[in-house]
């Protein structure tokens, strides 16, 4: 890749972020502009994406037999890397729903009734504990790598 796609490249990702958000600054204050907004935003993000995907994947690749089986040893710890990226992000989103649901509804329930806050705290807890168990299976993972 050139040095002059690369700054292209960098240009167009800083424009598709800039724009929505300038767009967003200057915009009316209605409810819309935040739908509006986050819709350019992420249209231009993907389109910048799709063509540096485009102009980073367009040469031709030639490799002997040896590094092809480094290649494939290799494409092996890329998919472990992948798996424990995947097993702790994944765990801590679910992790952040349950804790966002169990915690609100526990503070409704603490002001009507504070001898209750035991028993909420658990239900918080146990909703946490999703995300340890996804780190958990991702040092698992590294571990065999």
């Amino acid at each position: 890749m050139t040095l002059l796609t690369k700054i292209t490249l960098t240009i167009a990702l800083l424009i598709s972020i800039a724009v929505p958000f300038g767009a967003f600054a200057a915009g009316e204050k209605t409810r819309g502009r935040y739908k509006t907004a986050l819709g350019v935003n992420a249209f231009l993000f993907m389109g910048t994406l799709l063509v540096a995907a485009g102009l980073m994947f367009t040469g031709n690749a030639f490799a002997s037999e040896t590094a092809s089986a480094s290649a494939s040893a290799g494409s092996a710890v890329g998919w472990g890397y992948l798996a424990a990226a995947l097993s702790t992000g994944m765990s801590c989103i679910g992790g952040g729903i349950a804790v966002s649901a169990a915690a609100s509804a526990a503070l409704g329930a603490i002001s009507e009734d504070g001898s209750i806050l035991g028993k909420s705290l658990i239900f918080v807890g146990l909703a946490e504990g999703v995300c340890l168990y996804g780190l958990i299976i991702s040092f698992m993972i590294l571990g065999k790598l």
